[in-house]
């Protein structure tokens, strides 16, 4: 006989009441069924696991090691039962993250992470930072579940759905001839010199400022490539040369900078969620999806 959940039930009612009769009550059974029950579960174990007469019940030695055993396969079962909820329900186990470096300067992206944290405080988070293009592969292979990245073209096994949508601005320096205006064209930076990201990095943004430079049938003069946006600030802010960003590095706040609108209205920006479209969406991937489905 295979020894079931409810034997070692039976029997820890038993052991514990240490009366049929009591047993029997407290699990709701008649007591005839009750005495069978653990006379089937002592055959199983080949032992006796109880003495008893018509005026007491007592636990042998095997049967007190049994109960200890039979309290911790039970307490097992319950946990891996809960752990199994947990999974299942998205309230534990991780979540692997990559987003481009712009993703955190939106506001609402971090809040998002924030609020993800607050709701699910079990189920850990694993972020990395890496350039858009450089998401694609670890998304395929499954090291991570979830890219937040600039609009870049996919394979047919990742999918997506758009978050934002922001504009791109030029960036001069404060003592800049252009520094005064509200609003610029992109024809009025033909002439200038320009920190641009660094063609071999691979970069989203690289395709997409230049792809908008080259619509409007401005050539840029790149003087320095720089491997990051952060940088192209940075070099931009010792008057080294303009540029153009998504609006929201604005956020990076340096005083020698000045961020100015596009006249051009397609001078815009998306930011993605990219999955994968072949594997299991887990259920804190599901979570997450619908927290920043709340942004688009």
């Amino acid at each position: 006989m295979n020894i079931e959940l409810r034997h070692l039930r039976y029997f820890i009612a038993v052991a514990e009441e240490l009366h049929f009769g009591r047993a029997a009550l407290r699990l709701n059974i008649s007591q005839p069924p009750l005495s069978q029950q653990i006379r089937q579960l002592e055959e199983a174990v080949d032992a006796c696991l109880f003495v008893r007469n018509n005026r007491r019940v007592e636990l042998t030695t095997a049967g007190e090691q049994f109960l200890t055993d039979a309290r911790a396969i039970l307490l097992q079962v319950d946990q891996a039962s809960e752990r199994a909820s947990r999974l299942h329900y998205g309230d534990s186990g991780e979540l692997r993250i990559g987003f481009t470096s712009s993703a955190p300067l939106i506001k609402q992206i971090p809040d998002v992470v924030y609020r993800f944290r607050r709701r699910y405080p079990d189920v850990h988070l694993h972020l990395q930072d890496r350039n858009s293009r450089q998401l694609l592969t670890p998304l395929q292979e499954g090291r991570i579940d979830l890219a937040i990245m600039r609009n870049t073209p996919l394979p047919d096994d990742l999918q997506y759905r758009l978050l934002q949508t922001e504009t791109m601005c030029a960036v001069v320096h404060k003592d800049h001839p252009l520094a005064g205006e509200r609003k610029i064209s992109l024809q009025q930076l033909r002439d200038e010199s320009f920190i641009f990201f660094d063609h071999q990095g691979g970069t989203a943004l690289y395709s997409e400022i230049l792809g908008l430079l080259q619509r409007y049938e401005v050539t840029p003069n790149i003087t320095l490539e720089v491997g990051d946006a952060m940088a192209i600030l940075g070099l931009v802010a010792t008057g080294l040369g303009v540029s153009i960003l998504p609006r929201s590095f604005r956020r990076a706040r340096l005083s020698e900078v000045v961020w100015l609108e596009l006249t051009e209205t397609d001078a815009r920006s998306e930011l993605w969620m990219v999955w994968s479209a072949h594997r299991q969406v887990t259920a804190p991937l599901r979570h997450m999806l619908e927290l920043l489905a709340t942004l688009s």
